[in-house]
This record gives C-alpha cells, sequence and structure tokens, in this order.
C-alpha cells in the first residue's frame, strides 16, 4: 500500500505535484523524489497524480505576474477594445499570490482591497463573461431517454464548446485551469497505458479513476485543439482497459471487477465520456467496440443488479446513503446516456429507468440534515463527485435534474458542510480518508454553486488545488464575482444527531490563523467509515496542525468494513479505537457505539469582511459542549467543551467527568514535545511554537508523552493481523485515577508580537455555565 502520512492533513492531493519539477518541467513519476516534511508518511494513499492548478509554472507566484499574463494571453483585440468589465476582471486577476507547498491550500495577500473582494453574486448581465442559453434547455416534457441531437452530451454540449474559448480568454482562473488541463494530458500522453493491478482496497478502483482522468484530459484537449493524436491516445486507454491492448488487463471475464463495483462504475463514466466527447471523430467500428466493452463489462452488470443481483454486486443500491450508491449510480448513467440510441442491447435504456430513482432514494440523501456527509469528510469527495456528475449529465443530455437536487430538501447544504470541514491547513478529517481520489475533486463545489444560487461555494473552490481539471470549465459560471469570506460567519455548528459537530475559527485568509473543529455525533450508521471518537477534535495554529487525525486503517484488513457493533474486529485496529482519537479514555476501553450525545453552543457571530486582513474582536469568542455521558461505560457524567478566548488567540479545552475507572486523557500530534513541568508542555512543529497549561490541576494531573500503539498491547489482534505503524506520531496524555474532575487544557500557540502579559488565563466555570460572557 502506497504511503501516506498518519497526521496528514493536508490537501487529499498530497503536498506536492509528482509530475512537475520547476527546474525541469512536466516529468514522468520515476524520475520524481518527493521532499519529506515533518508530516509522516504511511497510512492510505492518496491522489497524487492530478497535476495541481495551484502549483503548475508558478502561477500563483504573485499577483503582478498574475495580472500581466492575463492581459497579454487573453487578448483577442487591441487593449483599448475590451471592455470595462474585462479589465476590471483581469486587474483583479486570481484571488491568492501562492499555494502553500506542504498543505496545498492557497496564500491569500494581505490587502483591503473591498472592491475586488465584494460580496459574492453572479452577475448574468456581464455579457461578456455569460455562457450562452442552451438551445435545448427545459424542454416541455423531459424525459432520460428523449436527448438532444448534438454531441457531446454529458457535461459539456457543444454550445459551452464553442463558447469557451471566449470565456478563457476573459477570465484569469478558466485560463490557469486550460493551461494546466493542458499540462496534465501532456504528462499522461507519454506515460504508458494504466497498467492493470490490484490497489489497496478491494479491487481496481484506482485503475479505474486514473483511466477515467486521462481520458478527461485527452478528450479535452483534443475539442480544444482539433490535433487526433489525442483521440489516437485516447482509443489506448480504452483498447488497454478493454483487454485489448498490448499487455494484459485483469482476467479473461469480469475486467471491471464487479464485486468492487465502484471500479465497474467508474471505467463506465470513463468508456461514456470518450465515446460521448469523441463522438464525431470515432469510427463506426471503433464505436462498436467502445459499446461492446461498455456493455460487457459495465452495463450489462449494471442491469443484473436492478433485474435480480445473483451475485450480490448490487448491495450499494439497498439503502446506502454514502458515496457507493452516487458513484455506482452515476457511472451507469453516464455509460448509459453516452451509447443511448446507437445501443441495441437496451441495457441503456433500462439503466435509465433505475438509476435515477434508486440515486434519488439514496445518494441523494447523502448530506444530513444539517448538510454533513453521513460518511466522512473525505468521502464526502466521492459522493459528491458522483452525484454532481450523474445530475449535471442528465441537464446536459435530457434537461432536467429528473429530482436529484432537490430530493434531498437540505442537500444544498453540503457545499457548507465542506467549506467549514476545512480549516487553515487541511480538513477536519476525522474517521476513513479513502482511496486514492485521481479524478475525484470537489469540484462538485462549483455545480452546486450555480444550482443552488450559492456563488460563494464556487469561489472558495476556484482556488483549491484540485480545481483545475475538465468538469470545473463547464460548472463554472464565469458571470461570477466577489469573495467567498465577505461576510462568512466564523463559526458554524451541525446540528443533527448523527453529526453534532462545531468549527471554529479566527480568519478564512489567514493560513496561520487558529481553527478548532470538534465532533460528538453517533458511533453507527457512516457505512462504517468513522471512529469511536466522540469528544475527538483537531487543532491549526500558526500555518500548522497541532492534533490532527490518524486517517485510515489497512483496508485489507481481517472484517474492516464489517460491522460497526461493539465487538466488531473493526474496532480492534489502533485507528479506529477511542485510544487512537484526541478524545478521553476510561478504563483503556472503547466508546459505546450507542452513543446519544448532547450538545449546547454559542457564537458572538463574529464574520469576516471584504478584507484579507482580519483580527477579531477582544470579546469575539465561541463555544461547543457535548454531554458524553452515553458514550462511555464507566462514568456518571462526562462533558467535553472547547472554546476560543482572547479574541480567538488562545484555546480552551475542558472535559467535566465523574468516572469509576481510570481516566485518561490523548491527543496525537507531529510535534516535538517538551514536557516543561507538571502541568506544562510546549509542542514545536514547522518553525512554529504551541504551549499547552493543565489549569486547576486535579492532584496528580501531569502532562505525559508516549507512542500511538495500543495501550499494553491491548487487546490482542486476530491472528495475522497488525496495526499501522504510526512513526513521528507523540500521544501526548494526562492520566488520572477513578474520580469526579475538571481537567482543563489551556493552548497558547505563540503568535509574532504576542508578549507573556497578553495571554490570559480562564478562570475556571462548570460546563453547564458556561456561556459567551462566562470567561470574561
Amino acid at each position: 500500500m502506497a504511503s501516506y502520512n498518519a497526521l496528514d492533513n493536508r490537501s487529499p492531493y498530497g503536498s506536492g505535484d509528482p509530475y512537475y519539477s520547476a527546474s525541469t518541467g512536466y516529468i514522468a513519476p520515476a524520475n520524481v523524489k518527493k521532499p519529506l516534511s515533518k508530516w509522516i508518511k504511511f497510512g492510505i494513499p492518496v491522489a497524487v497524480v492530478v497535476v495541481a492548478g495551484a502549483v503548475v509554472a508558478g502561477v500563483l507566484a504573485s499577483r503582478h505576474s498574475n495580472k500581466s499574463s492575463s492581459s497579454s494571453s487573453s487578448s483577442t483585440g487591441s487593449p483599448a477594445a475590451a471592455s470595462s468589465a474585462v479589465s476590471a476582471k483581469n486587474a483583479v486577476g486570481i484571488f491568492p499570490t501562492a499555494t502553500d507547498s506542504e498543505f496545498m491550500v492557497p496564500i491569500y495577500p494581505s490587502t483591503t482591497n473591498a472592491a475586488a473582494f465584494s460580496t459574492p453574486t453572479y452577475n448574468p448581465s456581464n455579457t461578456e463573461f455569460a455562457w450562452p442559453k442552451d438551445p435545448f434547455a427545459f424542454p416541455s416534457n423531459p424525459s432520460p431517454t428523449s436527448l438532444r441531437s448534438d454531441r457531446p452530451r454529458l457535461i459539456a454540449p457543444k454550445y459551452k464548446w464553442d463558447a469557451l474559448p471566449g470565456l478563457i480568454a476573459n477570465d484569469p482562473y478558466l485560463k490557469r485551469w486550460n493551461d494546466t488541463i493542458f499540462g496534465n494530458a501532456t504528462t499522461y500522453f507519454s506515460l504508458p497505458p494504466v497498467q492493470y493491478h490490484l490497489d489497496g482496497a478491494s479491487g481496481i478502483l484506482d485503475n479505474a479513476r486514473e483511466v477515467k482522468m486521462r481520458i478527461k484530459a485527452f478528450a479535452y484537449v483534443y475539442r480544444m485543439t482539433n490535433d487526433t493524436k489525442w483521440v489516437d491516445r485516447t482509443w489506448q486507454e480504452i483498447q488497454n482497459a478493454a483487454g485489448n491492448g498490448t499487455t494484459s488487463f485483469g482476467p479473461s471475464t469480469d475486467k471491471w471487477n464487479t464485486v468492487h463495483f465502484l471500479d465497474t462504475a467508474e471505467f463506465s463514466a470513463a468508456f461514456g465520456i470518450a465515446y460521448d466527447w469523441l463522438y464525431d471523430v470515432w469510427s463506426d467500428e471503433e464505436k462498436s467496440q467502445i459499446r461492446f466493452t461498455l456493455n460487457l463489462y459495465g452495463l450489462g452488470p449494471g442491469v443484473s443488479v436492478y433485474q435480480g443481483d445473483p451475485s450480490g454486486v448490487g448491495w450499494w443500491s439497498k439503502g446506502v446513503y454514502g458515496n457507493w450508491n452516487c458513484v455506482c449510480n452515476g457511472g451507469l448513467t453516464l455509460g448509459s446516456l453516452a451509447i443511448l440510441g446507437d445501443d441495441t442491447t437496451g441495457n441503456a435504456a433500462a439503466l435509465l429507468g433505475y438509476t435515477i430513482n434508486n440515486a434519488k432514494q439514496n445518494c441523494a440523501l447523502g448530506p444530513s440534515q444539517d448538510g454533513t456527509w453521513n460518511e466522512t469528510a473525505n468521502y464526502w469527495y466521492f459522493g459528491t463527485t458522483g452525484h454532481a456528475e450523474m445530475t449535471s449529465s442528465l441537464i446536459t443530455a435530457a434537461g432536467d435534474d429528473f429530482g436529484l437536487l432537490n430530493a434531498n430538501p437540505n442537500f444544498n447544504l453540503t457545499g457548507l458542510y465542506h467549506m467549514y470541514a476545512f480549516g487553515p491547513t487541511s480538513l477536519f478529517n476525522y474517521g476513513d480518508h479513502g482511496p486514492n481520489k485521481f479524478s475525484t475533486t470537489a469540484n462538485s463545489m462549483t455545480f452546486y454553486a450555480s444550482q443552488y444560487n450559492a456563488p460563494q461555494y464556487a469561489l472558495f473552490q476556484r482556488d483549491q488545488a484540485d480545481a483545475a481539471e475538465p468538469w470545473s470549465m463547464f460548472w463554472y459560471d464565469p458571470t461570477i464575482s466577489g469573495a467567498f469570506w465577505n461576510g462568512a460567519p466564523l463559526d458554524h455548528f451541525f446540528d443533527y444527531a448523527g453529526d453534532q459537530w462545531g468549527s471554529m475559527r479566527s480568519s478564512w485568509t489567514d493560513i496561520n490563523a487558529l481553527y478548532v473543529a470538534i465532533k460528538a455525533g453517533s458511533l453507527q450508521g457512516h457505512q462504517t467509515h468513522n471512529d469511536l471518537d466522540c469528544g475527538d477534535f483537531v487543532l491549526d495554529a500558526l500555518g500548522t496542525r497541532w492534533a490532527g487525525e490518524l486517517g485510515s486503517g489497512d483496508y485489507l484488513s481481517l472484517d474492516y468494513f464489517k460491522s460497526d457493533a461493539q465487538n466488531a474486529t473493526r474496532w480492534l485496529y489502533y485507528r479506529k479505537r477511542t485510544e487512537g482519537q484526541n478524545t478521553v479514555l476510561v478504563n483503556q476501553a472503547n466508546q459505546d457505539v450507542s452513543a446519544q450525545p448532547k450538545i449546547t453552543h454559542d457564537t458572538s457571530g463574529t464574520a469576516q469582511g471584504s478584507s484579507t486582513v482580519f483580527k477579531a474582536p477582544s470579546d469575539s469568542t465561541a463555544y461547543f459542549v457535548a454531554d458524553l455521558t452515553s458514550a462511555y461505560f464507566d462514568v456518571t457524567s462526562f462533558s467535553r467543551g472547547v472554546r476560543l478566548l482572547n479574541g480567538r488567540q488562545q484555546v480552551l479545552l475542558q472535559d467535566d467527568i465523574n468516572a469509576q475507572g481510570a481516566v485518561m486523557w490523548r491527543m496525537h500530534t507531529n510535534a516535538t514535545v517538551h514536557v516543561d513541568s507538571a502541568t506544562s508542555a510546549t509542542l514545536t512543529l514547522d518553525g512554529q511554537t504551541l504551549k499547552m497549561e493543565i489549569l486547576n490541576a486535579p492532584s496528580g494531573a501531569q502532562f505525559a508523552t508516549g507512542d500511538a500503539v495500543r495501550l499494553n498491547g491491548d487487546p490482542a489482534l486476530p491472528a495475522g493481523q497488525s496495526d499501522q505503524p504510526n512513526p513521528g506520531v507523540t500521544v501526548v496524555s494526562i492520566s488520572l485515577p477513578a474520580g469526579q474532575y475538571s481537567l482543563q487544557v489551556l493552548f497558547n500557540p505563540q503568535w509574532p508580537g504576542l508578549q507573556t502579559s497578553d495571554y490570559v488565563t480562564p478562570s475556571s466555570v462548570p460546563l453547564s455555565s458556561w456561556s459567551l460572557t462566562s470567561h470574561n
């Protein structure tokens, strides 16, 4: 299995671009040596194949260079002929001035340019930027089998292709993404076709997603250049994945691995995109071969799922409110829409009679009532990508979303969830992180922005490292303007009983900002991707993550996904156990999977304005308190609370507990930890310092450090199984005997310019008495 940092809280695309070197340009993976950082390299794999637009050729080097680049490359006439709207947009340019090399997040300039950073909005009157009206839009009697007559049908119809060059010339983001897609395609072109190999999960999903990623890039560049070498290169991938290449590709039957139907679905989507986007240049024989393979290994098995499913591979179609249902139905739908009208098997029409309704009943319920994705923050990527691809393709091909956008009245909130789950360095990435992403991005945010009239979603996503890929070229509405942070509250709380989590920060635009996210919620019903982690938290400050997540265990471990019952084997693995989380242990035991926490919270309601330079008022605060009594077996009562202090410069974490067993407070960090005294510790990481202090210390409370391993080697793992190692991860702990305590830990990031006297020492207030003014 590929290496991954256990506390790696960077972007889903890793620490850098493995196909790009500042000195040599685009290079093959074999020639790349990735630099190491303090963030440990192990765990589950993440996609490192996508060339992030934010790191290509210095496109975010500076605002001045962006402005110059836009002016020189986007002009279609004399500068005097450009409209004032176009000139203004190019003058603003791309908002970030750089991309952080470790976490791959945008770095925003320190400026008060209120004119540029206005309220998020769409301005359809800016016709220089607007897509033309779709001639096929809103048919009077839409049907998923009554499709537009022109090609392409999927996501990017011909009228958008025709308009795209002009829009690229007038929009710096579209230009950047276009350049990056061309760079990616050039890199992929020189590589051999994707070779068949078993991935680190359950099959060949990495193969499928990489093929899909390449086909999207090749087909895009062909349609922008009419250079048939890209069609020929696409055909190589098609032939190879069909088993007709120069090297073998899987078994003679079931090449697309229906036993792990995600693989089947992603191959189906890839072949559908190739068929549709290159429809005009395929020969009849090539089209016939694509349809044959797509039906044999993809759509045919898909029909079997809905017409009996004797093999049981269609379990995902039965009450699965998560990424499996979205990806599987989405892939089958894209493949079916692509060949409908040419398909003589009847599979395409049959599937369109099944997938849409099934997705409305399952995939659409992926977000809960508050928008939280019911699996994890990382699985949100897979689920929303599948949903957005399917919905967008139905809209462009058939003129209607057929209820996929409103079957869940709260689906529109899932973009808000993604924004608040993202801290200054990366996600609040609790639970499993998932396999390689490859063609999966957060560009669903851009699609949902226009569909739900939420421009802040697209404005947030367009600056991210994974924005530059073909979908963004057609989902992005160029009439958009403003800054996502203008008017955005710093805090948000998600109250649905299955989720229950809070997000609090000091700024949206400062990578050095303070960020705390904490969760409670149910411990079952998350598609067996969660941890036993009530009370778990992460902490960012000074441009790094101090308290982080260990991420996925080994997906091939025995019974890893089999059950989430109390005695499930999953809960034997360290990374899934309560001791592997940033929370409290009682008697070194796992939490109770039937936990039903109760939460309270409040916020001063501070929102950021138009400026990227923001300092919260001294009385700005927020807090989150969870009654976690039901999550433990040997407690009379237990509540955990976290609050921001001193104008959001300090964090107080408090546990009020009455326990019949030994208590252990635990936090996982990549920092170097020095225990200064029994009640104080200094953490150093990435050249920064954070101090921790135990306040009003109960008798015997003192900091200790240890390795991230199971305590005393208990409980034993099944024969032949082992925990993934966590080298470089330190556990900071506080141990107390059974009893009643208020355990308070104060986190003081050592902010530049702050003196010791500038930090506050909060008074001791029971969690039941916390309020916005309780610590003034």
